[in-house]
């Protein structure tokens, strides 16, 4: 799995997730609840995975939505 993203915005996460979910390609949200240990400051950021075979389509939908600036550099 590779990572697509990471940020403390919950509300992009949604957001992500949504589209993920209406192009039919499997993610996987980690980090969510480690506000457990920070003490619900949002200081650790939630990270979503995709698939390897899955992550250039991934990719193209968030830039195609608009939110090619949030990915994670990929080297």
């Amino acid at each position: 799995m590779r990572e697509l993203l990471r940020t403390n915005d919950i509300v992009l996460v949604s957001a992500v997730g949504a589209l993920l979910d209406g192009a039919n390609i499997d993610h996987l949200l980690v980090d969510a609840n480690m506000s457990v240990l920070e003490g619900s400051l949002g200081i650790i950021p939630r990270r979503i995975l995709v698939h390897d075979d899955d992550n250039l389509a991934a990719r193209r939908l968030l830039i195609d939505a608009g939110l090619g600036h949030e990915l994670k550099y990929e080297n």
